[in-house]
């Protein structure tokens, strides 16, 4: 049998008093829950993969307004000397393909791989230096799901990559069945 000192199982009952009094009153100053954000989401291409992302910021006013996004110039000081800087390179910004004469999803240089705090990309970026991409014969094109099939595809002359002076802020968010940050669902709508 086991036996607590008077003492002792009197403490023990005023600290459960007080434990039980301070959990009710923080349970009654609790901070309120912040409101919920609902983002238009984007799909995307990275490595054959489709990501989700949101485009919250443009250093471009009028591809600002094209995605209803914050004009915010300074994010063009994200730019390192691009003109020398080799695809996939990290750094401030990766790359992001936009298709000017096909219409097709953009694609990614990198994602986070997990998305959210685990993750080991020392490439990914949320900021994104616009790479225009335009089809030399539109008849030729076809949707492109990568970087490499971008490159490999300006390689072999069927279309050119431009570099532009435009950064965006498009955090990815979701890659389906593969992770979300957290708080994130998806409406299959």
């Amino acid at each position: 049998m086991f036996f607590v000192p008077v003492q002792r199982a009197r403490a023990v009952s005023r600290a459960g008093l007080v434990g039980a009094v301070c959990a009710s009153l923080m349970a009654c100053t609790a901070v309120p829950r912040a409101p919920l954000a609902h983002l238009p989401l984007q799909q995307a291409w990275f490595e054959e993969q489709a990501v989700l992302y949101v485009t919250t910021d443009v250093s471009d006013r009028r591809v600002a307004q094209a995605k209803g996004a914050n004009f915010a110039p300074l994010l063009e000081q994200a730019l390192q000397d691009a003109s020398g800087r080799a695809a996939g390179r990290a750094g401030a910004t990766a790359r992001v393909y936009g298709f000017v004469n096909f219409k097709q999803a953009s694609v990614f240089a990198s994602a986070p791989e997990p998305v959210g705090a685990g993750n080991l990309s020392r490439s990914y970026s949320p900021l994104w230096q616009l790479a225009e991409v335009r089809w030399l014969q539109p008849a030729q094109a076809r949707e492109l799901r990568s970087e490499e099939a971008v490159l490999a595809a300006a390689e072999q002359g069927l279309l050119t990559v431009t570099p532009t002076r435009v950064v965006l802020n498009c955090p990815i968010v979701s890659i389906p069945g593969h992770g979300a940050l957290p708080g994130v669902s998806v409406d299959p709508r």
